[in-house]
């Protein structure tokens, strides 16, 4: 479909055109996405290091990390970079890549925040059975199948990208490829494609989210059942989930649940689930997370001791 397309790239507007407030933007993202990378680059190196976080619940969080960090990525970078240049350009191909990939993470994103909440469920409501339901077989499982219904809903996202003709402008008002700001480039009726991106995308944001929010209502309550210790213990880790879960499906649904609309604010919004997300989620669960930080000052204290016999 791409050879009967006119336009071989795009231009991306990005934030802004100010050539001032276009440096804002470099060192401002650029601390932000060296902040996402460490933080999660720490977590997911502090659970692969640490005995003491072997349970499914940082299993879970280990590829939340990765997501978050390879989410970040197909966007920052580049974002990062054109934030230099006067006229920011991508390609035909880079533009259809760059979609796959940020709708693949976001995805599989998804994907892990409500295996955590079923992890959170099974912990919490049948703890006798928690071991035996959650081994690291099924856990495995569950992630491998994460990732192939994140493939399956990118390449959806592709095919719809390339359904659409090109023959016209090429300026993309935004900072990256996505189908929202593709769509007022097309040369043809759009109704259809923004329907199923809708019943696609939004669809997966909002079943999600609702989802997740009616089980974490369920666990709450069951937490009455439980001593004062435990339900403290539990209460902090859930309101991590929750946060971490209304931080990221807020903007998305916003984003993905309406007509071929678009509002000045969209690219902020968009911004605060690409990069702020990302970056928030390795302080909330850290933070909140008393094993974390424990596993965490003792990976420091193993590399200290160790520098110091060098």
């Amino acid at each position: 479909m791409q050879l009967n397309n006119n336009v071989t790239e795009f231009i991306l507007i990005g934030l802004t055109q100010d050539p001032f407030w276009k440096k804002i933007v470099f060192v401002t993202f650029f601390v932000f996405y060296l902040g996402t990378l460490l933080g999660n680059l720490l977590i997911i190196t502090t659970i692969k290091t640490s005995r003491a976080l072997e349970s499914p619940m940082y299993f879970f969080l280990f590829y939340l990390s990765l997501s978050d960090t390879c989410f970040s990525t197909s966007i920052a970078p580049r974002m990062i970079v054109d934030a230099l240049l006067k006229k920011a350009t991508i390609s035909f191909s880079e533009c259809m890549i760059q979609v796959f990939t940020f709708h693949f993470f976001g995805c599989l994103e998804i994907f892990i925040l409500i295996l955590m909440a079923v992890d959170r469920y099974v912990a919490i409501c049948k703890p006798l059975h928690y071991l035996t339901i959650m081994n690291r077989h099924v856990c495995g499982v569950l992630v491998a199948v994460a990732w192939v219904g994140s493939c399956v809903h990118s390449l959806a996202q592709i095919f719809l990208a390339l359904s659409l003709p090109f023959c016209g402008p090429n300026v993309i008002d935004h900072y990256f490829c996505d189908l929202q700001p593709l769509l007022k480039l097309a040369c043809s009726d759009t109704y259809m494609v923004n329907l199923l991106l809708v019943s696609n995308s939004g669809a997966i944001c909002t079943v999600s989210f609702v989802m997740l929010m009616f089980s974490y209502v369920i666990i709450l309550r069951s937490l009455r059942n439980h001593s004062a210790e435990g339900r403290k213990k539990a209460l902090s880790t859930c309101i991590s989930h929750i946060i971490v879960v209304i931080l990221f499906f807020g903007p998305c649904i916003f984003i993905y649940t309406r007509p071929a609309t678009t509002f000045p604010m969209d690219k902020t919004i968009a911004v605060f689930y690409t990069l702020g997300t990302p970056l928030l989620n390795p302080v909330i669960y850290t933070l909140r997370n008393a094993e974390v930080k424990n596993a965490m000052r003792k990976l420091w204290s193993k590399k200290l001791i160790s520098d110091d016999r060098r």
